[in-house]
């Protein structure tokens, strides 16, 4: 998979470079984008059983843009983590790891027409914050995760697609974690080998267009 991500972040370059080359003009825009998230810790196969709702917000840009092809960037707040629930004939209790990062997507964007695109890329993350929140028969509480107990950077891959109306686009998006998030033995403990899945539907919104001749 690490093959993958470095194929993937070679093809944006090359792609970048051959704009430059050609007779098309660089297009700078850019603005705001936020939606929900579906995420959950995996560590061989992606499921849903235990998916954790949150959110992501942020900004995102298009450089060396035409007609058919663009690089784009973003810097996003991001909520993950996963959701465990344990029932019984005695209680029923409900475990959150929360886990909030700064994500940079460099995603390539291949547009169809003018009204949707693919994108695909790779992205990497910085570890904000973590807890594990605690709800049900046996008591509410949140307690706060060491950070050193989590690897701070994250990486994998990204891809999706998004439909335009007008100066709004509204997105699906996966983000595929590569990376162990785990960074001690006691980490490993609870959450094992698990790494980040992320599933995203997102409203962007277009502040403005300038163009370089």
């Amino acid at each position: 998979m690490t093959k993958i991500l470095k194929i993937l972040t070679v093809f944006c370059l090359l792609g970048s470079a051959s704009l430059l080359s050609s007779d098309v003009y660089a297009q700078i825009k850019g603005g705001i984008k936020g939606g929900l998230n579906v995420s959950n810790l995996y560590v061989d196969e992606v499921d849903d059983e235990n998916a954790r709702f949150g959110f992501n917000i942020g900004f995102y840009g298009q450089v060396l843009s035409s007609d058919a092809f663009a690089i784009q960037p973003e810097l996003l707040f991001s909520t993950k983590g996963s959701k465990v629930e344990y029932g019984g004939n005695f209680f029923d209790q409900t475990i959150k790891y929360n886990l909030s990062y700064l994500d940079l997507p460099v995603l390539a964007v291949f547009k169809l027409g003018e009204s949707a695109e693919i994108h695909i890329g790779p992205y990497a993350s910085y570890l904000l914050g973590a807890s594990i929140s605690h709800e049900g028969n046996l008591g509410n509480d949140v307690d706060e995760i060491d950070k050193d107990h989590l690897k701070s950077f994250d990486y994998g891959l990204a891809g999706g697609f998004g439909l335009n109306f007008g100066n709004f686009q509204v997105g699906a998006r996966y983000n595929y974690g590569l990376a162990k998030i785990a960074d001690s033995d006691a980490a490993e403990l609870l959450i094992g080998d698990s790494k980040n899945s992320v599933a995203q539907i997102y409203l962007a919104l277009n502040l403005g267009n300038k163009n370089d001749d």
